[in-house]
């Protein structure tokens, strides 16, 4: 028996409230040896709050060592194994922006990058453009055609978009042409499975003549002049939330990613924020109509990535400034972590656990002070696996019946 079959077993209705606040990216590193990390920098007075009177832990992404995507990150947030439910980027981008993913499309998440003059990565994403910038570009790569596939390309946010390629017979097991790193050029997109997967071979044939279609319409941009591809994907099948834990489930995010992933899993996604005090408006106004709220912050992942441990430390300081109104909600339980971590030290995601907080009146008490790395090794919640994080949070919210006699 999976944890799935054992959640649908178990789970039963009440009028609790779950609220599960995901810092992206939130787990740092100290700059420098013995120096906090910049959970530990920031002033977080309603987060150590939260951490005395809960329990905390460390929650490894998917597997010890092991990097996560945000992605996998998310997944196992949700309770789905990463390592069982593989989902790409490319289907979480589609959906977040509305497109119907159909049988047999394969989506891919694209950035907008700068080319040196040797057709090298200058910037892997073109200075983050602004969304209005980017707009226009996206609408001037519509008109590329690729015979024998439909090709649809929408913009996402700032320099990201999507290219979802139609056709019958197409496989989704390509390499990404994003490298990853600067002064390179980028990848081939390339079949990854058997010499033989042809269905896959078809859709790397698209994509590298997509890339180059583009590469000539963008070439007298001075940003925006390439572009890279990544997450080659299909619609996953996954099984939904009010079937597994029983739960009307809110999805409150500002980027479509996000929105495409709770989507997948069966949330309802609501409003369109702009802002994280949008989102917790949203909360306030939807209160009543759903069990359970997914709230997504994204700006500790991307200053972690842009490598501003101060950037970091302030979008923390934000984040700790919204909790007084989510309490004032009185949730019956209040989940704070991460999807995985991505320090400023490394400026990229990280294999490192994430500190994770409960706040429940069922919680046992434990040592902890303060919210941050240091303490949370030592918290009640101890090492555990993400995937196990929702069945926590069913327990505390009395959403879980006894197992067996």
């Amino acid at each position: 028996m999976d944890m799935h079959e054992l959640t649908r077993d178990l789970h039963q209705k009440n009028d609790s409230k779950i609220v599960l606040l995901v810092a992206d990216g939130l787990g740092g590193l100290p700059i420098e040896q013995g120096g906090p990390t910049e959970l530990e920098a920031a002033h977080t007075p309603h987060l150590d709050e939260l951490a005395r009177s809960g329990t905390s832990g460390s929650m490894i992404p998917v597997a010890p060592g092991i990097t996560p995507g945000s992605g996998p990150g998310h997944l196992g947030l949700f309770g789905y194994d990463p390592l069982v439910y593989r989902i790409g980027r490319g289907a979480l981008e589609a959906t977040g922006i509305g497109i119907e993913l159909q049988a047999g499309d394969v989506a891919a998440r694209c950035n907008f990058c700068t080319l040196a003059a040797d057709g090298t990565i200058a910037d892997r994403r073109a200075g983050r453009i602004s969304t209005e910038e980017s707009v226009p570009l996206v609408h001037r790569l519509q008109s590329i055609n690729i015979h024998g596939v439909s090709v649809v390309v929408e913009p996402v946010k700032e320099h990201r978009f999507v290219v979802v390629f139609r056709a019958a017979g197409l496989g989704d097991d390509v390499r990404d042409s994003d490298p990853q790193a600067l002064g390179v050029p980028p990848l081939d997109p390339q079949p990854l499975g058997p010499v033989e997967d042809s269905a896959s071979a078809r859709t790397a044939d698209a994509a590298r003549t997509f890339i180059a279609a583009a590469r000539t319409i963008l070439a007298s941009e001075k940003k925006a002049n390439g572009l890279t591809m990544r997450g080659f994907s299909a619609r996953p099948a996954l099984p939904p939330y009010s079937e597994v834990y029983g739960l009307r489930a809110a999805a409150i995010a500002v980027y479509p990613m996000y929105k495409g992933l709770a989507r997948l899993v069966g949330m309802e996604v609501v409003g369109q924020p702009a802002t994280l005090a949008d989102q917790i408006d949203l909360v306030e106004r939807n209160w009543k109509a759903y069990d359970f709220f997914f709230v997504h912050f994204k700006y500790t992942d991307s200053t972690g990535e842009d490598g501003d441990f101060a950037a970091k430390v302030k979008r923390i300081e934000e984040l700790n400034a919204m909790v007084p109104r989510i309490r004032a909600l009185r949730p019956t339980v209040l989940a704070v972590t991460g999807d995985h971590s991505t320090p400023s030290r490394l400026r990229t995601h990280s294999w490192h656990p994430v500190p994770t907080l409960i706040a429940a009146e069922s919680c046992r008490p434990d040592a902890c002070t303060r919210f941050g790395e240091r303490d949370a090794l030592t918290g009640g919640l101890g090492h555990f696996e993400a995937k196990y994080l929702m069945p926590l949070l069913l327990a505390h919210a009395g959403r879980l019946a006894k197992f067996g006699a």
